[in-house]
């Protein structure tokens, strides 16, 4: 009986132990440093309005989950009209070092064709510190070269309202892509990529950017906005229709957009 006593209380206190200890880092693995991931599949179709660690800002514009137009899952749909604006708010984030990576793959129906250098952006990144919008994905359209252009760009902070777009790097409507861009807060650098492949025109940095002579300084991190804003109004086309899916915001690159350059 003593023994069996013993053996009772031996096996109330390896009890007692595991439930006290926290579960195992293992048990809920973050691949690849995530800090968000969105692919749309567990949401109803429909109008949204916020998801997994994003809420919806929009203004002339909606958010809606639609099925596939690639055969499989579901993905957003952005519709804005005019100058509006429709965005996924991922804000609360705290990336370590102030640096991180994003992937998103989209598809824009179209691109405008009026004004002369209409402006716009699809991801903007901010924090605090600094009033700096940070803009790594967007671009423009110059009518000096026929086209809209992919352009890393800024607003009000101390380097001014600049979009550095290049002609190496034009914006094809209509068709999808694997766009990445990295937040390097090591030299205040940005860099895109897109289906894998730098484009090294494109990257800005403390003293490399498209504003004022003053020194390009990222703000504390905590907020980005993925979406569609074009800054001009009545513009051609009157509306606008993109796509996304697969987003992936994480502290290393995520690749699986074909080569990874």
């Amino acid at each position: 009986m003593a023994l069996l006593r013993k053996s009772a209380a031996a096996l109330c206190v390896a009890a007692a132990v595991l439930l006290a200890a926290p579960p195992a880092a293992s048990a809920h693995p973050s691949p690849h440093g995530t800090l968000a991931r969105e692919d749309f599949d567990r949401l109803p179709l429909g109008p949204v309005t916020e998801g997994r660690g994003w809420t919806g800002d929009t203004a002339g514009g909606t958010l809606s989950v639609v099925p596939g137009s690639r055969g499989h899952g579901r993905e957003l749909r952005i519709r804005t009209d005019g100058n509006g604006r429709a965005f996924l708010v991922f804000d609360k984030l705290s990336p370590p070092g102030n640096s991180f990576w994003g992937r998103v793959r989209l598809r824009v129906g179209g691109f405008p064709s009026a004004p002369d250098w209409a402006h716009w952006t699809i991801a903007e990144a901010s924090g605090t510190g600094s009033a700096t919008l940070v803009r790594p994905l967007g671009g423009q359209y110059a009518p000096t070269d026929h086209g809209n252009f992919w352009g890393v760009g800024s607003d009000l902070g101390p380097t001014g309202d600049w979009t550095s777009w290049k002609t190496s790097s034009p914006a094809v409507a209509g068709t999808w892509q694997c766009v990445e861009f990295h937040l390097d807060a090591r030299d205040n650098r940005v860099s895109v990529y897109l289906d894998g492949v730098r484009q090294s025109d494109l990257t800005v940095s403390t003293k490399d950017h498209g504003g004022t002579a003053d020194d390009f300084v990222f703000p504390a991190f905590d907020r980005l906005k993925l979406g569609w804003q074009l800054y001009q109004a009545d513009p051609t086309p009157a509306s606008y229709d993109i796509r996304m899916d697969d987003i992936t915001l994480g502290t290393r690159r995520v690749g699986g957009c074909g080569s990874e350059g």
